[in-house]
């Protein structure tokens, strides 16, 4: 196979972008450079495990998991169908989390994933520490070895726990009150699940359900804030594009400031949430 013959069969699979994908199928199965695959598109490719990848990605599995890794702000992390897909949007919690946490700053990232939030903010701040927290194994066996590759697993713990529990005094009491709690937590719809792409769905599920209304994860962690972070701490969480609202709503009470975010898009992608004293 070719890589120009690649490229028609995920455009026929209706692959947006076809050329690179198969660019970097290309040059991640074949170690071949992108001057090499673009000056020889007819060259006949026999890796065996292109030629799996290329039918797998026809059928709509992720792209990041066929490689095994992905560029999240400026790391790189191993991804599994353990966890979720690191994306560009979620970067800007990142950004904002490095330039507010005040030196020598713990924080908490809960619904951790592949852990690239809290990995990324202590490679950016060296002075900082840090607790992830998930229900996965999978998904924390990752953010393991995400934080040993990067240089950062002696400032993270790591920590398994349900957020939708009321147990969370059996294990934060082990920590000490957070400066900032941070998350990127389930918050689709469950009855917008079936409509995502198929790409989406293969990502896991209690990763992405955020209940019938998509807010009972935020329920949770205000509930948690409110016993456990730390005087004039802060909370910084990935929101829909369309849920700003809804957190101000339920963290009115709470915080006496509720900023929101814009991702790339110009659209609402995460609110800070500054804690009353």
């Amino acid at each position: 196979m070719t890589y120009r013959e690649i490229v028609q069969k995920l455009k026929s699979a209706g692959i947006e972008n076809a050329e690179w994908d198969a660019f970097l199928l290309v040059e991640h199965f074949c170690r071949l450079s992108s001057g090499a695959v673009l000056s020889a598109p007819e060259r006949q490719l026999l890796s065996p495990g292109l030629l799996e990848a290329v039918e797998r990605r026809a059928a709509r599995f992720p792209l990041q998991y066929l490689l095994g890794e992905w560029q999240f702000y400026q790391q790189t992390y191993k991804v599994s169908p353990d966890c979720l897909i690191p994306r560009p949007d979620t970067e800007i919690l990142v950004e904002e989390a490095i330039r507010k946490l005040p030196k020598g700053a713990f924080f908490a990232d809960l619904c951790t994933g592949s852990g690239c939030i809290a990995v990324s903010i202590l490679c950016e701040r060296k002075d900082t520490t840090a607790l992830a927290v998930d229900l996965s194994d999978g998904a924390l066996q990752i953010a393991a070895e995400n934080a040993e590759r990067n240089g950062v697993s002696d400032r993270l713990s790591l920590q398994k726990a349900d957020l939708l529990e009321s147990s969370a005094a059996d294990w934060t009491a082990n920590f000490s009150a957070p400066a900032a709690i941070l998350s990127n937590p389930p918050y689709i719809r469950t009855d917008e699940l079936a409509r995502l792409s198929p790409e989406v769905q293969t990502e896991p599920r209690m990763a992405l359900d955020g209940g019938e209304d998509g807010l009972i994860f935020y329920r949770a962690l205000l509930a948690l804030s409110k016993k456990w972070l730390a005087p004039n701490g802060f909370c910084l969480f990935e929101i829909g594009y369309d849920q700003a609202a809804d957190l101000q709503k339920l963290a009115k009470n709470q915080f006496a400031v509720c900023r929101v975010l814009k991702d790339l898009g110009k659209n609402d992608r995460a609110v800070l949430l500054e804690k009353q004293i």
